[in-house]
């Protein structure tokens, strides 16, 4: 069976995305090219593709409308779920969902990055 390697993200602005996932403890480097890329503790790799990039590798690419996607952080408690949102939300991102305590058991929330893909912040309760 083929393992999961890596998660590709395209990018209309390196240094905003890499600002926004480094909120969420994602040890990116200073972009200095088109391509970044940082090895998870789960030793899945994200990786952060410009724009420019993705268009020239293809030519039919368009914007993506709705999101069909989610990363999804466990945090450590149901506080850190709160806390993070809120350092998120107060550096300028937008909030999808403010945190709440889910029927399925998770203080659960959601926040957009600056391409407009949504993430999930949760915790058991």
């Amino acid at each position: 069976m083929p393992k999961l390697d890596a998660i590709g993200i395209v990018s209309q602005d390196l240094r905003s995305s890499v600002a926004f996932y480094r909120l969420l403890g994602i040890a990116f480097p200073d972009p200095d090219g088109d391509h970044l890329e940082v090895t998870l503790p789960s030793g899945v790799r994200l990786m952060l593709d410009d724009l420019k990039l993705i268009k020239q590798l293809d030519k039919e690419w368009t914007q993506p409308t709705g999101h069909r996607m989610v990363l999804a952080f466990r945090c450590a408690s149901p506080a850190e779920v709160d806390d993070l949102h809120a350092k998120i939300t107060a550096a300028g991102h937008a909030s999808k969902t403010a945190p709440w305590d889910a029927f399925w058991n998770q203080r659960y929330a959601q926040v957009v990055d600056p391409d407009g893909n949504v993430v999930d912040l949760f915790a058991p309760l």
